[in-house]
């Protein structure tokens, strides 16, 4: 059997769980990647309630998928980031509160403490996520940027996120960073600083997903052989770049789905990603998870995506040899 080939929520958070629920299994999927927003796993409910873990995992089994991870994505976004308007429509009420930027931060440390917590009491051993960052704004070295403002952001860091890595390490839980614009750590030797902050703990790797860097020109292969030891997740999604020299890859502040944009989100093995060495990469590194598909297509109906993605995903998958192809040669 090949990897379980799952369905990460996040896209999909307008529909109550029960129906994507019953939508996934007509697709094909095995399993979701349940993302913290929308009904579809509330942290603060999780912590409160003794039975809703169990009641979640009941829905699930209802329709015969499984669960291997969870996400916060929204929340882990506001522990580094600069927090401003924007963030506000990401954010759960009660970890924007008031929008002081000073009690966003704290509300959302103790938000991804609880995640942990709350993935231990769901029984998954994987959350998946966004760490934000003070520094990305600094992308473009003009003015010119002293190298102690961007070791300040690496040392905060590894200031905010060390003691959630506590609770994480306490919990028997690991988080996967989506290596993303946006975050700490948006591509190989990023990410690799990224995890020198914080003294390479174990309980800190990377969601793998190839649409983020592909765009900017990263062979997402190299990530792989560049991280063998730190794959936690794999996000299955696509990216095509689409340069006709008006366009650059900074994407001109036009929103996606438009086609003047630079590059763009595809539906997976509709891009430029090459899934079949990515495959043939996480053999290599013995990658036994889950390929959890993140559809965000704009210019394609999603249900038509999801289901034609499900199919891909089993269908690029493969398990390595167990023979070398020239030992039926020798005696």
């Amino acid at each position: 059997m090949g990897r379980p080939v799952t369905l990460f929520t996040g896209q999909w958070a307008d529909l109550p769980l029960e129906e994507l629920c019953r939508k996934a299994r007509e697709f094909g999927y095995d399993g979701l990647e349940l993302a913290c927003w929308g009904d579809h796993f509330e942290v603060d409910k999780a912590i409160s309630d003794d039975t809703y873990c169990s009641r979640k995992r009941e829905l699930l089994e209802k329709y015969d998928l499984q669960l291997f991870a969870i996400s916060n994505h929204l929340v882990g976004q506001a522990v580094c980031d600069n927090i401003d308007e924007r963030h506000q429509a990401i954010l759960p009420e009660y970890v924007w509160g008031d929008g002081n930027p000073a009690g966003v931060r704290e509300r959302a440390i103790e938000e991804m403490k609880n995640t942990a917590r709350a993935a231990r009491k769901l029984n998954v051993k994987t959350v998946n996520g966004f760490t934000g960052s003070s520094i990305w704004h600094l992308i473009y070295d003009f003015p010119p940027t002293p190298a102690s403002m961007i070791d300040a952001g690496y040392q905060l860091f590894a200031d905010l996120w060390n003691p959630i890595m506590d609770v994480f390490g306490e919990c028997g839980v690991k988080f996967g960073l989506e290596v993303h614009p946006g975050e700490i750590g948006f591509d190989i030797y990023s990410a690799e600083r990224t995890l020198q902050a914080i003294d390479r703990r174990e309980e800190f790797g990377f969601n793998f997903d190839p649409s983020h860097l592909i765009w900017q020109g990263i062979d997402p292969v190299e990530f792989i052989r560049y991280f063998p030891d730190r794959i936690y997740h794999v996000h299955m999604k696509d990216a095509s770049v689409t340069l006709n020299g008006r366009s650059g890859i900074l994407a001109s502040h036009i929103r996606f789905g438009d086609p003047r944009r630079g590059w763009d989100f595809r539906s997976v093995g509709r891009g430029g990603v090459r899934f079949e060495e990515i495959i043939r990469a996480l053999n290599a590194v013995k990658y036994n998870g889950p390929l959890s598909v993140e559809w965000e297509d704009s210019g394609m109906n999603r249900d038509q995506g999801a289901k034609e993605a499900a199919d891909f995903c089993h269908n690029v998958d493969f398990q390595p040899s167990d023979v070398d192809f020239d030992a039926a040669f020798g005696d």
